[in-house]
């Protein structure tokens, strides 16, 4: 299910760019400019924006299967107008027609991650989703420009509509309902206003660059009432369409903020590029596509590794240093556009598109993991709205400066080439600002953590890990053997043990478990505790034998769930019971080494003795009374 959801938020955001490589025969084809082609992406993620909070109803009120399917086929339907269009108004129909759908899928694709994730790998499992919606928009200007070399670019509209169709077959076999269904309640006049917001506040940035005053004073001053009018609606409601309780929580709404930083840089260098390239390079769609290609595939593969990082050490580090990477390397890129060497220019790329994976994921999981279950689907909702905010406020920023920079330049008797590389640079200009802020909002986010670190470390030492670990572990060490493992579990009057390296740090974790599954599967009839009982026989000297043989690491587990010392006891109970484990090892801080374990029964041993104290201690308050 986190396979269809992964690939639900890669289909949605692939199409968010797919026609950013056909823009320029879109232009020629239908005798349109760049601030009027522009809207086949700033249009689409302006209406995949005013989604986003219906689909926390409909998660609500439907299945999830049914739910799922009908909004991928109306991403086909809008696929086949989108190529059948005669004019662009039809095509924009089209376009928005999907953008519907982008925007119900998006959010219910990350609840349902969010939903059959375990605990302890949701910062993984962010990272994941992370990768996907990074890849979606970045891998679509690459695969449209191979394609755009030897087709036109209705062929596009095709090919995603039948890549839609596969993921709805696929969703109708593997999904299943993971929310608690209702009949939540859609509020039409929240819908209403925050279509009228939106709309006008990302028409009048593009009419700002056109230089319609008018036009831009007046639609940025409906929009930013109409968003006024629906903040306080949604705090006045019975049922919001929105509900905004997650921005009470200061955490979550810097990792917003930063989440959203992140997505404006990638969405205006995917659709800034392509056009600057072709442009003033006179490149061919492909070579443009080529360009960008290194630095996706390796966002990809950072993306996970970027999460697991996330979920050991947190962000302290890795948020501000992926900012700082991003506003380095794009100035480098801005520098050498000028330069002939298209090379050069797209290695230059790849660290700064790299260093996004290390900001837009951990800047969700932060944002995310600061709430509680029940906010948890109203953040959701909540980081869906914003990444499509971002997406139209990135795409009509870069869009805007790159025009209005070109036709100025132009104007002055400047050449065609040093007219869109002033454009161009002045888009690079937009997003190293934006890194800044970042990097700004990163470092204030780490603060805060120092700041309440000393309140947490004066909560009672009951209330974390520390209370109920076993500091005296038993150990393996990986050159032992599976036989010299059981004797230990034998002796000591354990079920399992950390399997540790010379210098003591960890390597897996054995249990009696894992030796049970290898039995069962190489020894069938030694694994019957009634064979060794009757009569023991060969088969269980061979097994035996065997497992004198076995080194522990090939039994053991090495990708180790662990914990830290300072973790809740209630992070605790959530890791045992999400895993299904019998115990896991204590951690302190970046410290290899285990320095305890935890088990459900020690927990158990506490919360009872708890409770007998509690109600020993109500018991004697009673009977005071009496004996005065």
């Amino acid at each position: 299910m986190i396979a269809v959801s992964a690939a639900a938020a890669f289909l949605a955001t692939f199409n968010e760019t797919f026609l950013n490589v056909a823009f320029t025969p879109i232009m020629q084809d239908f005798g349109i400019d760049v601030n009027t082609v522009q809207w086949l992406t700033t249009g689409y993620l302006l209406v995949a924006a005013v989604f986003v909070p219906v689909s926390v109803v409909l998660y609500h009120r439907f299945p999830t299967r049914p739910l799922v399917v009908a909004v991928l086929a109306i991403m086909v339907v809008g696929s086949v107008v989108g190529a059948l269009a005669p004019t662009f108004g039809v095509l924009l129909i089209g376009r928005l027609l999907q953008a519907v759908g982008t925007g119900l899928i998006t959010p219910i694709g990350m609840n349902i991650a969010l939903a059959v994730a375990p605990r302890e790998k949701l910062g993984l499992t962010m990272g994941i989703m992370a990768a996907m919606t990074t890849l979606g928009p970045s891998l679509a200007i690459v695969l449209s420009g191979a394609m755009l070399t030897t087709q036109p670019w209705t062929t596009l509209m095709w090919a995603f509509g039948a890549l839609t169709l596969v993921l709805l077959v696929a969703s109708a076999i593997i999904l299943r309902t993971v929310a608690d269904l209702g009949r939540p309640v859609f509020d039409i006049a929240s819908f209403l206003l925050v279509a009228v917001g939106l709309g006008g506040v990302l028409y009048a940035v593009t009419a700002a660059f056109s230089g319609s005053l008018v036009y831009t004073l007046v639609s940025g001053v409906v929009g930013l009432v109409a968003l006024w009018l629906f903040i306080r609606r949604q705090k006045h409601i019975e049922h919001p369409l929105l509900n905004l309780r997650p921005f009470s929580n200061s955490a979550f709404t810097v990792g917003v903020l930063m989440t959203m930083l992140g997505l404006l840089f990638v969405f205006a260098m995917n659709v800034i590029i392509p056009l600057f390239l072709q442009g003033a390079h006179g490149t061919a769609p492909m070579v443009a596509s080529l360009t960008l290609a290194p630095g996706i595939l390796l966002t990809v593969v950072m993306g996970p590794i970027a999460g697991r990082l996330f979920d050991r050490h947190g962000g302290r580090w890795s948020i501000p240093l992926g900012f700082l990477a991003m506003a380095v390397f794009v100035t480098c890129v801005g520098v050498a556009a000028g330069q002939t060497s298209i090379v050069l220019f797209g290695l230059l790329y790849v660290p700064a598109v790299l260093a996004t994976a290390f900001v837009i994921g951990p800047s969700q999981t932060f944002a995310l993991s600061s709430l509680n279950p029940e906010t948890s689907p109203h953040g959701v909702a909540v980081v869906s709205t914003s990444f499509q905010i971002a997406g139209c406020v990135g795409t009509s920023l870069a869009t805007g400066i790159y025009g209005a920079l070109t036709a100025a330049n132009l104007g002055s008797s400047a050449s065609d080439f040093d007219a869109q590389l002033v454009g161009f640079r002045g888009a690079v200009a937009l997003v190293v600002v934006t890194s800044l802020i970042g990097i700004v909002l990163a470092i204030a986010a780490t603060r805060r953590g120092r700041v309440e670190q000393p309140a947490e470390a004066s909560l009672s030492a009951a209330t974390t890990v520390a209370s109920v670990l076993e500091p005296d572990v038993y150990t393996l060490t990986s050159d032992q053997t599976v036989l010299e493992a059981l004797r230990t579990f034998a002796e000591r009057g354990i079920s399992g043990a950390p399997v540790v390296h010379a210098d003591g740090s960890l390597a897996g974790f054995l249990s009696d478990g894992d030796v049970m599954r290898y039995l069962s599967a190489n020894h069938p009839s030694s694994a019957s505790i009634y064979t060794y009982l009757v009569d023991a026989g060969e088969d269980v000297d061979r097994a035996m034998t065997d497992l004198a043989d076995v080194n522990v690491l090939r039994l053991a587990t090495r990708d180790v769930i662990t914990i830290d010392v300072n973790a809740s006891i209630a992070d605790a109970v959530a890791i045992l019971s999400d895993t299904r484990l019998k115990k896991v090892p204590v951690l302190d801080g970046d410290n290899p080494r285990p320095v305890g374990i935890v088990s459900r029964s020690a927990i158990n041993r506490l919360v009872i003795a708890g409770y007998l104290r509690e109600r020993e201690d109500i018991t004697t308050a009673t009977k005071v009374p009496a004996a005065v």
